[in-house]
């Protein structure tokens, strides 16, 4: 179906519902058949799709009648020479190759739904481009490195929601603890009152990888400009400000304003707990510091970080409570750890054990198992077709059978984008950072932290002052 709207509204994410209605689509095109068979593009062949993604799907397709048939991605050289062969191997079929996801909603008309896995700052958008497009995704996390994104990608499912698409769009957010019988058994034991009040919640993530999220340096050499449209790749940051630089595409985990780092890698899993468990969509603010004080490789991002959110009044206490998150990685001593303290107990989910640490003088010691089928928490070397991951995967999949929300909807996405840039604007800027809910965005010394040089935001200064 031709979508009725310029490449560039289409890039930007501004077309809207009222592109997609013109292209002729309708609620019942979101009625899926119980024999028909769900095809699927893949948007951005990362590490993380090949050696997680795709295998997490590979186990569910046949059981639930789905099958991979495009690949979208901006390098040549990667779709050419990795993804179509790759996948060829892996389905037993050819795959249909587009050099973007622009180019495949233009000239994929069979395309029911998409697992994107790009670069941290384009999750949104790229999701929003799926939406627009009247496609159900699987989106990677972080759900969004800035609120204009995030905004926009909410905006975007509501609008679908409100014109009777329900749920909207089939989204998926990769928060797969929300998946795991061990997360939701430690729920509803924090849900049982048997708790007590929630006061602390103490998250840490600690490694010693020198080399995490860099590339091998012929792989990084080997990028060319030609072989990519970098301008594309940067969607609204300025290029004018960003020159093409292959290590940012290829490491961009390194480097703001494309990845905030260990906040939108790590943090807002454990983060996403928090919020879930408790109802809260976000902290009352952020302090935070961070510094580079070992691997001097070029990397903007931190290889160490601390963050202290103050929460409001919950359901798990109604004074309110405190998180606090750190991470190195340059000593991996504590590893990973995610408590939930009060004066009663102490839940340890890396043991899914609810125990006595911290009570004094306990009248009869605590150490009790909260499932017997429990599942460890992903660690920071979690890699391949785990089972949480696998698992979230089929929970999206038959959602998208079903028309129901997944666990990890654009709602939850929302709130650990929320957690996570008021964190990375506090270590930024050095100051407290809080969220307004009227402007919907986050706010640093009373103004609006954008962090970067976008086309797109502030436009019409309508979010300043």
């Amino acid at each position: 179906m031709k979508q009725d709207v310029s490449r560039r509204e289409f890039v930007k994410g501004t077309a809207g519902l009222a592109g997609v209605i013109a292209a002729g689509y309708s609620p019942s095109l979101y009625a899926v058949g119980a024999n028909d068979r769900v095809r699927v593009a893949c948007v951005g062949y990362s590490d993380r799709f090949r050696q997680s993604l795709l295998p997490c799907f590979k186990a569910h397709m046949k059981d639930l009648n789905f099958d991979m048939v495009a690949v979208a991605d901006l390098w040549k050289k990667r779709l050419v020479e990795n993804a179509v062969p790759g996948l060829k191997d892996a389905l037993g079929h050819d795959v249909a190759a587009y050099r973007s996801d622009v180019e495949l909603y233009e000239k994929a008309k069979d395309i029911d739904a998409v697992i994107i896995s790009t670069a941290d700052f384009q999750h949104a958008q790229h999701a929003t481009h799926a939406v627009n497009a009247g496609k159900d995704a699987y989106c990677e996390k972080p759900m969004a490195e800035d609120m204009y994104s995030a905004n926009m990608l909410l905006d975007a499912v509501n609008a679908k929601r409100k014109a009777g698409f329900a749920p909207g769009a089939v989204l998926q957010i990769g928060s797969q603890r929300r998946s795991g019988p061990a997360y939701h058994a430690a729920k509803a034991f924090l849900e049982s009152g048997r708790f007590g009040k929630l006061t602390y919640v103490d998250l840490c993530w600690n490694v010693n990888q020198n080399r995490r999220w860099r590339r091998d340096e012929k792989l990084v050499a080997s990028l060319k400009k030609e072989d990519i449209d970098w301008n594309l790749w940067l969607l609204d940051r300025d290029p004018s400000k960003y020159e093409f630089d292959p290590r940012k595409y290829l490491e961009f985990r390194l480097f703001w304003p494309f990845s905030s780092g260990i906040p939108g890698q790590w943090m807002c899993h454990q983060i996403d707990t928090v919020g879930w468990y408790t109802g809260l969509l976000h902290p009352l603010s952020a302090v935070a510091s961070g510094g580079t004080y070992a691997w001097n490789d070029g990397r903007m991002s931190f290889d160490t970080f601390t963050t202290i959110l103050e929460y409001g009044p919950s359901k798990l206490n109604d004074k309110g409570f405190q998180a606090v998150f750190s991470s190195r990685q340059t000593n991996s001593a504590r590893g990973n750890v995610e408590k939930y303290h009060g004066p009663n107990g102490t839940i340890d989910l890396c043991r899914g054990r609810y125990t006595s640490e911290g009570i004094e003088r306990p009248k009869k010691k605590i150490d009790e198992k909260l499932t017997e089928n429990y599942q460890a928490a992903a660690t920071a070397a979690n890699t391949g077709g785990d089972k949480l991951t696998s698992a979230h995967m089929r929970n999206w999949m038959q959602c998208v059978r079903d028309r129901k929300d997944p666990n990890a909807s654009v709602d939850a996405g929302y709130g650990h984008a929320i957690a996570l840039i008021m964190a990375n604007a506090a270590s930024r800027t050095g100051m407290k950072a809080t969220f307004c809910t009227k402007t919907r965005q986050v706010m640093v010394a009373g103004k609006p932290f954008i962090g970067y040089s976008s086309t797109a935001c502030c436009a019409k200064k309508t979010c300043c002052g």
